[in-house]
C-alpha cells in the first residue's frame, strides 16, 4: 500500500510536460494472481507505446519514457505486495507508481497532463475514510474506501504504550508528611499522592498525544472521516488528545487487536456510510434546488472555466464519461475535440483537478447519481 497525499496529487497535475502517460489496472493481493497481473500490465505498456508513437514520438523516445515501468513489470518482488489497484504515471522527467485500495478498470491515457480522475475517491466525499485502532499494545491506521481497506505505515508514531513512555524518568508521585502529634502518638506516617487511576489516565493521555502528533503530519491535507476503535475507557481519553477535525463522535468499542482489517472495515463502514450518503444526497438536492439561479451548471463550457477560477463548490462527475477538448485559460474558452489527441485534456478530469485544488468537493459517481442528464453538474460559489 502506497500513501498518496493531496500534495502529491497537486504535484502530478500542476506541471504539464509535452506528453504524459497514465496507466490504471486492478491488482490482486494473493500470489496466485501475480502472473495474471504482470501480464495485464505488460499489455497496457504495449498499448501505451503504440499511443506514444501514434502521437508522433519516435520508438526510442517512447521506450525511454516507459523504461521504468518495463523494469517494474519484470520485478517479482513488486508484484507480491499489491493492493486493489495500481496507478502509474510517467513522462520524460517523472515516474510515479501507487498501489491503492481502489478497484481501477484497465485504462491507458496519453495526453498533455496526467489523468487523475480514477484517484479522486481518495480525496472526495464518496467513500474515503480512516480507522485508528488503539490499544496499549499497538496502533494501526487503516485507509479505506467503501469496498476495500489497507493498513498504512506509521512513521513517527509509537508502536505502543511501552515505546511511547520508554524514556520517561521515574518520578516519585508520593509526598511524605509527618506531624509532631502523629509521632508522639506513635501513628504511622501519612502518604499523599496521585490516585492510581489518575496516574494511569495521565500516562495514556501522554501516549495518545504522541500518536496524535504523528498523525497530524500524515493527515494534514485530509478531510475524510476518522473512526476510532478501542476499548470503552480509551476512546474518551484519546478524544482529549485528538487534533484531527474530522474524528467521528461514535467509535468501535472493543479490543481492536482481536480484529482483522477486514472486520474493522466492516464495523467502521456502518458508522461512516450514513454520514457520507447524507452529505452526497444533500448536495444532489442542492443542485436541483438552485437550478435556474445561476449558481449551478451542467454545461462543460461553463463548468471548466468556473473550476479554473475557483468558483466550483461541489462537482458531480460520471465515472464512465470522458469529454475531450482544450481549455484556453487566457481566453477562458473551451474547445471540444471529437477524439483525444496529445493536445487534448479530458475536460471532466481537468474540472475535477481544479475543483480539488480550490478545496471544493468532487463526487465521481455512476451516471444515475449525477443530478442532471449531462455527465457533470456543479454548484458554483458565485
Amino acid at each position: 500500500m502506497d500513501w498518496l497525499t493531496l500534495e502529491e496529487l497537486k504535484a502530478l497535475v500542476v506541471r504539464c510536460p509535452a506528453i504524459s502517460v497514465s496507466l490504471f489496472m486492478p491488482t490482486h493481493r494473493y500470489s496466485t494472481e501475480i502472473r495474471q497481473d504482470r501480464i495485464r500490465f505488460k499489455n497496457l505498456l504495449r498499448e501505451a507505446a503504440e499511443r506514444l508513437q501514434a502521437s508522433g514520438l519516435r520508438s526510442p523516445d517512447a521506450a525511454a519514457i516507459l523504461a521504468p515501468a518495463e523494469r517494474l513489470q519484470r520485478d517479482p518482488t513488486f508484484w507480491r505486495y499489491q493492493s486493489d489497484g495500481l496507478a502509474a504515471f510517467l513522462d520524460r522527467e517523472r515516474v510515479r507508481f501507487y498501489r491503492l485500495p481502489l478497484d481501477f478498470g484497465e485504462l491507458v491515457v496519453v495526453a498533455n497532463r496526467f489523468y487523475v480522475k480514477p484517484l479522486l475517491p481518495m480525496f472526495t466525499g464518496d467513500g474515503h475514510f480512516f480507522v485508528l485502532a488503539l490499544s496499549q499494545a499497538q496502533v494501526r491506521l487503516l485507509e479505506a474506501t467503501r469496498y476495500s481497506v489497507d493498513e498504512l505505515e506509521l512513521p513517527g508514531v509509537p508502536s505502543g504504550l511501552a515505546e511511547a513512555l520508554a524514556y520517561e524518568k521515574p518520578e516519585r508521585r508520593l509526598q511524605f508528611h509527618t506531624r509532631a502529634a502523629a509521632k508522639a502518638n506513635g501513628q504511622a506516617a501519612v502518604f499523599f499522592g496521585h490516585d492510581p487511576a489518575d496516574e494511569a489516565k495521565d500516562r495514556l493521555l501522554r501516549y495518545f498525544r504522541q500518536i496524535d502528533q504523528g498523525l497530524r503530519e500524515m493527515l494534514k491535507d485530509e478531510s475524510s472521516p476518522l473512526v476510532l476503535a478501542g476499548v470503552d475507557y480509551l476512546l474518551p481519553i484519546y478524544r482529549q488528545a485528538n487534533s484531527y477535525p474530522y474524528l467521528l463522535e461514535e467509535g468501535i468499542a472493543g479490543n481492536p487487536d482481536a480484529l482483522t482489517p477486514a472486520e474493522l472495515h466492516a464495523l467502521a463502514w456502518e458508522l461512516v456510510e450514513p454520514d457520507l450518503r447524507e452529505a452526497q444526497e444533500v448536495d444532489q438536492a442542492q443542485v436541483e434546488f438552485l437550478a435556474g439561479t445561476g449558481l449551478t451548471s451542467t454545461n462543460v463550457h461553463d463548468v471548466v472555466p468556473a473550476a479554473h477560477y475557483g468558483r466550483v463548490e461541489v462537482l458531480f462527475l460520471d465515472e464512465g464519461s470522458q469529454i475531450w477538448g482544450r481549455f484556453d485559460a487566457d481566453a477562458g474558452t473551451v474547445e471540444l475535440h471529437d477524439n483525444p489527441t496529445p493536445e487534448s485534456d479530458d475536460l471532466l478530469n481537468l474540472a475535477a483537478i481544479q475543483t480539488i485544488l480550490s478545496r471544493g468537493t468532487v463526487y465521481v459517481v455512476q451516471a444515475a447519481a449525477v443530478p442532471s442528464d449531462e455527465p457533470l453538474a456543479a454548484i458554483l460559489r458565485y
